[in-house]
């Protein structure tokens, strides 16, 4: 089940390293494809109207204390967990780079193009439609290889120093930094939990589904 994986799989377009700035026409397709998929949930989450993401709501709930935008805390927030990739031996790739722009270029599409569903249970059933997005997307872009997100790259770390599958990492993670968020005052709705639970499991699934697919 895919709940039980533990590691990123390696597929025939994964790179042979992270740090690699000439990867393969195949990886570097799949690590934007992934990317792309990744920011159209996020951008999917924002237009349901059901809650922002947990570290969203984490960098609201700092903005409204310390007088800084949500943009500059959401950069501040991600710096500092790159730091914390440090003890966990996880470096930067290209990945890493693309994974800002792509993610922030996909979001802002979304919230522009898609319209705001009337009905709330539309506006739920996007909700997990975003999550099982972003999850899958989660999953190409990890398997490319070339370098994970801060987040997603804090995930990894993680799980190879506890060696607990993926889903339950990820999840302690989203869980952790949305009753952070919601404690110091940012947004949460039925979305934002949603994705909290269901992000890891997402991207769990989104690993098996690059696993039976390619391997």
């Amino acid at each position: 089940m895919f709940l039980s994986i533990k590691k990123i799989p390696k597929v025939s377009w994964s790179s042979s390293k992270p740090l690699n700035l000439k990867p393969k026409f195949s990886s570097f397709f799949f690590l934007c494809f992934g990317l792309t998929l990744f920011g159209l949930g996020e951008g999917l989450l924002i237009v349901s109207y059901s809650g922002a993401s947990p570290w969203s709501v984490l960098a609201q709930g700092i903005s409204l204390n310390v007088n800084l935008s949500i943009g500059t805390i959401t950069l501040i927030i991600s710096l500092i967990v790159l730091f914390f990739w440090i003890p966990l031996r996880q470096k930067p790739g290209m990945g890493t780079i693309l994974n800002a722009l792509i993610i922030a270029l996909m979001i802002d599409l979304s919230i522009r193009f898609v319209p705001t569903p009337e009905s709330y249970l539309i506006k739920l059933f996007l909700a997990i439609v975003a999550v099982v997005t972003v999850g899958i997307g989660g999953g190409i872009y990890l398997v490319a290889n070339l370098g994970a997100g801060p987040r997603d790259g804090l995930m990894v770390g993680l799980q190879k120093k506890t060696n607990l599958p993926i889903a339950l990492v990820r999840a302690f993670l989203e869980i952790s930094v949305v009753s952070i968020g919601w404690y110091l005052g940012g947004t949460v709705g039925l979305g934002t939990l949603i994705f909290a639970f269901g992000i890891g499991p997402a991207v769990a699934f989104g690993l098996y589904l690059v696993k039976i697919i390619f391997v």
